[in-house]
């Protein structure tokens, strides 16, 4: 079984004279797998080591919070001239570009030795992980153009066992390793050999058609004045400020709590794996292109979670994250879906998702930092739950303006 696929120069604000090279299916979702996979362990790994950190480079929690929140901002900032980089120089090897830089970063910050270098190592994760995930969405919607929930239902899914694995194996590789948290972090680039693999393989066809006759029929600019796409913008930028807060500081919300560091961790797997888990089902039961139903449950659910947090954080801790995490998933796979909603052309959807990515990772990006502010000005985590629980209610009341452009095709 064969999917078309477009030219590896396929830019995003251009249309592509057919002539293609076809891949196979297995691939294609090989290729979707892998780079998933690797996108997300040099952000969550740090979160069970983040205390080892804090102690070896001295910290504050505010400090510390940069090491989650930057990744975020070059994930905002770089997803707009991602597109042009890849008209420039093809999508393919662009991607490839991130992927090395990725990984280089990953095992340089694992030796890091001075404020300076962790953070521009760290800096370097973010470039990588912001230019593969904007070129993603396109790639879907080219390669299933009529399953794009599920194909980006299987893309969180993904994005959430290289979640699932950093979070449950980081702190344990550790604690056995007399190189701690420089071994358990660094160790998490061989992941990068995969994707760069995988990518490479699904993309070779594209190389040996010849080159691509490609026409300026239609520049898409980016849609600023477009309610929706500041909706859809700001729905992602919320449902990821609640991931990577709750991704970042979980482990020491409940050190503080009294917790040992293994039981902390365990919860940080707990919120991984029920990740895993909200990605398909929610990609799976929306099967119509108006997914405002079940973005309203996915909010709901994360919001029952961060209440349960709030009020009675040691009461049921893995039932509250579980749902917090299950609905945050729910919502980021919808998420991603709102753009190839609301476009009609892989060219229109490159825009829209370098527009989303940007605001999106831009608001994202401030959520480990205000947890860690407030943590350090108040000397608790609840004030910082409190503004979660209210970001989780902005969430849910963005859900029902969520509705998919009238379109003359039908979607996924």
């Amino acid at each position: 079984m064969t999917v078309t696929k477009t030219s590896e120069s396929s830019p995003p604000n251009k249309s592509i004279v057919p002539n293609t090279a076809e891949v196979p299916l297995a691939l294609a979702i090989l290729a979707i797998v892998f780079v998933a996979i690797d996108l997300r362990p040099g952000i969550v790994s740090i979160g069970p080591v983040l205390p080892s950190i804090r102690e070896a480079f001295h910290l504050s929690h505010t400090s510390a919070a940069l090491m989650t929140s930057i990744p975020d901002v070059f994930m905002g900032l770089l997803a707009l001239p991602t597109p042009w980089l890849a008209r420039r120089f093809g999508r393919d090897r662009v991607m490839l570009a991130a992927l090395i830089l990725l990984l280089l970063s990953i095992s340089l910050r694992a030796f890091a030795q001075s404020i300076a270098e962790l953070l521009v190592c760290t800096g370097g994760v973010g470039a990588g992980i912001a230019i593969a995930g904007t070129l993603v969405a396109g790639f879907i919607k080219a390669e299933f153009p009529s399953r794009v929930a599920s194909a980006m239902g299987l893309y969180g899914t993904s994005l959430a066992v290289g979640s699932v694995a950093a979070a449950a194996l980081t702190g344990p590789l550790a604690e056995r390793t007399q190189m701690g948290w420089r071994f358990a972090t660094g160790g998490w680039s061989l992941l990068g050999i995969g994707a760069i693999l995988s990518w490479a393989l699904a993309t070779r066809g594209a190389s040996k058609v010849g080159p691509q006759v490609t026409h300026f029929l239609h520049v898409y600019p980016l849609p600023l004045g477009n309610r929706k796409a500041w909706s859809i913008a700001i729905f992602f930028g919320v449902n990821n400020l609640l991931f990577y807060a709750l991704l970042a500081w979980i482990p020491s919300l409940y050190r503080d709590l009294g917790y040992s560091p293994a039981r902390a961790g365990l919860i940080l797997a707990c919120f991984a794996v029920l990740s895993l888990l909200g990605n398909p089902v929610f990609g799976i039961l929306s099967h119509s292109r108006d997914r405002r139903v079940w973005l309203g449950i996915s909010g709901a659910i994360c919001c029952i979670g961060l209440v349960g947090l709030l009020v009675a954080p040691t009461s049921a801790p893995y039932l509250w994250i579980s749902l917090a995490a299950f609905g945050q998933a729910g919502g980021f796979t919808l998420g991603m879906t709102l753009p190839l909603d609301n476009t009609d052309s892989v060219e229109e959807t490159d825009v829209w998702n370098a527009f989303t990515l940007t605001v999106g990772y831009l608001i994202a990006s401030a959520g480990p930092m205000l947890v860690g502010f407030l943590r350090d000005r108040t000397g608790s985590f609840r004030a910082p739950v409190e503004c979660l629980v209210a970001v989780g209610v902005v969430m849910l009341c963005l859900s029902a303006i969520l509705g998919p452009r009238k379109l003359p095709s039908t979607g996924a």
